[in-house]
């Protein structure tokens, strides 16, 4: 796909700013208005991304619903329904020494937002926080990925087709083009992507002081435990890790089970996999791909560690990798010192649960914990350990809940997003303090008259 030209990326900008100088994104019901065109783009467009979202990634209608159309459909809904709430002004208390005066919190649009967003849900990840910025009232350049590009030039023309490009644009290209955009002076950078990058972006950002979300990845930890339903947790950790050929960011990236359960773990597994999509995934129409040569090279090298239990077979012609279990890995193998982004799944045990615990904390904070077990149990490991989000038998799951904040810590990202958190993303919360004029404070001002009594109530 062609590199989208400076001169046009700075031609966007430029239009961009002068539209939301005008103060139309400011009003409530012109968001509304966009929304609502939004999703009835979307519904009309949802052979086209189904379509292109196999032929990038063959991932099947169903998986597309459930990963990329279902998610935006519902987080539109809940900002049509809760914009108007969100959006008005807050009265918050106002401390005894500042009456007469009223306080309230504005939260007001932060202006032209960047996002940028990865090639594993191509749609989801660049539309998804586009809600919010609308929702916010901010105008918005979309970059997505390249290597996506069949879904990359359907949402361009979905773009071009809902909204004018003085107020929401999308620029395709390279990484020239992402330097190019980062050199740019936007209000807002929100970015999805790995680690490594989201530090170039930080940097890049850190040239106009300019606000960051960002949410990257890393390696998400899954404990079983010796008390865990084996049965649900193979399965659910099985689905967890071949949803998108394991080409998620929350995807259980390595397993730590109990010594006395993994044998078990290992069948059910298997069983769950053939379940799921028959003796040979590969025929299977819902196994997705890797994305391209590259990352199959990278996997490929993954594979080197441990000894495989489990699948293990691999068709470079295909992209095709299938669901794989490695066994007796150490914490220095290349599988357990780099985020695995595909559907392998390295195992380490314990022989009690404060060496899973002491594992994970002495990594990067991940983007997601899974832990399989008893709930009395979970607690504490919920306390001794750190991440982004996560879930208790299950995985995945808790992004699917437009009522939780998604994002990551440390490492793996900083800033939420989805439902309101999408709003208070592209916001600037705004305070304020009025004060009547019928009624001046004098112990304020020099030479502070009666300051013992101020003392007291401050």
């Amino acid at each position: 796909m062609e590199n989208t030209s400076r001169a046009d990326i700075e031609k966007i900008l430029k239009n961009q700013k002068d539209f939301f100088s005008g103060y139309r994104t400011k009003n409530v019901e012109f968001r509304l208005q966009q929304l609502k065109k939004f999703k009835s783009t979307i519904l009309r467009y949802e052979t086209k991304i189904t379509e292109a979202l196999w032929s990038d990634l063959h991932k099947s209608p169903e998986e597309v619903y459930l990963t990329e159309i279902g998610i935006l459909l519902q987080e539109i809904n809940n900002h049509i329904k809760h914009l108007k709430k969100w959006a008005k002004p807050q009265r918050v208390a106002t401390p005894l020494h500042l009456l007469p005066s009223k306080s309230r919190i504005i939260c007001e649009p932060l202006g032209v937002a960047l996002i940028i967003a990865p090639w594993n849900y191509p749609f989801q990840l660049l539309m998804n926080p586009l809600i919010g910025a609308v929702s916010a009232g901010c105008c918005a350049v979309l970059k997505p990925s390249p290597y996506a590009p069949a879904t990359a030039k359907v949402m361009e023309d979905m773009i071009a087709e809902t909204f004018p490009p003085d107020y929401i644009s999308i620029v395709q290209g390279n990484r020239e083009v992402n330097r190019i955009l980062l050199e740019q002076r936007f209000d807002l950078i929100f970015f999805t992507g790995s680690p490594d990058l989201g530090k170039t972006v930080m940097k890049a950002a850190s040239e106009y002081l300019t606000p960051l979300v960002l949410e990257l990845g890393g390696k998400s930890p899954c404990i079983v435990d010796k008390e865990a339903n084996i049965d649900i947790a193979a399965k659910r950790i099985a689905w967890g890790k071949t949803i998108n050929s394991g080409q998620t960011c929350i995807a259980p990236d390595y397993l730590l089970i109990h010594h006395s359960v993994k044998d078990l773990f290992i069948e059910k597994y298997g069983k769950a996999i053939v379940d799921m999509f028959g003796t040979d995934c590969k025929q299977s129409k819902y196994y997705p791909r890797i994305v391209n040569r590259k990352a199959m090279e990278r996997l490929k090298r993954l594979l080197a560690d441990g000894a495989i239990v489990f699948g293990g077979e691999v068709d470079e012609n295909e992209r095709y990798i299938a669901p794989t279990l490695v066994d007796g890995v150490k914490p220095e193998d290349p599988v357990m010192q780099e985020e695995i982004f595909g559907p392998i799944l390295p195992i380490m045990t314990f022989d009690d649960i404060s060496q899973a615990t002491d594992y994970v904390n002495s990594h990067e904070k991940p983007l997601a914990l899974y832990y399989f077990g008893k709930n009395r149990k979970a607690g504490e490991i919920l306390f001794k350990t750190t991440s982004g989000g996560g879930c208790i038998n299950d995985t995945l799951m808790h992004i699917t809940n437009h009522n939780l904040p998604f994002g990551g810590v440390g490492n793996s990202g900083m800033g939420k997003y989805h439902g309101k958190d999408s709003f208070l993303a592209f916001s600037n919360k705004r305070a304020i303090v009025n004060s009547p004029t019928w009624f001046d404070m004098a112990v304020k001002y020099a030479p502070f008259k009666h300051f013992g009594i101020i003392k007291k109530i401050i």
